[in-house]
């Protein structure tokens, strides 16, 4: 499936920006993969120093039952910077689940993750995918998955110049052979891409990748 070019990515973030799930959506576009966004918990986000430590995921088997564990490889635990805009949605997106927890009480289940319902209960890989396709479909986007838009980011980053070994970091991959196999795809539209590279920036926030180093 080919992942969302650079102006299909700006259009839903443009599209997206009053929806409750905004932040972990952005978290997507940022090149996590689904099961790293479900497992992050809010003592792995720090709001000041502007970083957030990949460590946990949760998966499922048999679309059925939740799987928790590290992340798959010594490569895949690490710290990313946060981009402006992505900082600023998870701040939002923190003070809406304390509304939330004080409107609920003893009722809210506070499970300490990031990606969670009303009630405090943490997103299933399943749940966050059908939101996320309800939303394309609502707004007339091309339907891609989740794991997609961790390729639109990859993809953008490797065409605009990104070193290969800041790639594989920011990818979570001990090898950048397995992130340009598996997710940086072709693009057809490299010029275009890099024209818009300033408004895809303020758009969603993508960082200075050297800060990582």
């Amino acid at each position: 499936m080919k992942p969302w070019n650079v102006q299909e990515v700006q259009m839903f973030i443009h599209s997206v920006r009053t929806e409750r799930l905004y932040a972990p959506l952005l978290l997507s576009l940022m090149g996590l993969r689904p099961a790293e966004v479900c497992g992050l918990r809010w003592e792995d986000v720090d709001l000041d120093s502007a970083t957030i430590t990949i460590a946990n995921t949760r998966t499922m088997t048999g679309n059925r039952y939740v799987v928790e564990k590290d992340t798959k490889s010594m490569a895949g635990e690490r710290d990313l910077p946060l981009p402006g805009p992505v900082l600023m949605a998870l701040r939002t997106f923190k003070a809406l689940q304390a509304k939330e927890k004080l409107v609920l009480g003893e009722a809210y289940s506070d499970s300490g993750y990031v990606v969670v319902h009303e009630t405090g209960e943490a997103f299933t890989i399943k749940q966050l995918r059908r939101r996320a396709y309800r939303l394309m479909e609502v707004l007339g986007l091309r339907r891609v998955r989740l794991y997609d838009a961790r390729a639109s980011c990859l993809t953008f980053l490797a065409n605009n110049g990104v070193p290969d070994h800041i790639l594989a970091r920011w990818a979570g991959h001990t090898n950048v052979k397995t992130t340009k196999k598996w997710y940086v795809k072709p693009d057809e539209a490299v010029g275009s891409a890099r024209r818009v590279e300033p408004r895809m920036h303020r758009a969603v926030g993508f960082p200075r990748l050297c800060e990582i180093l």
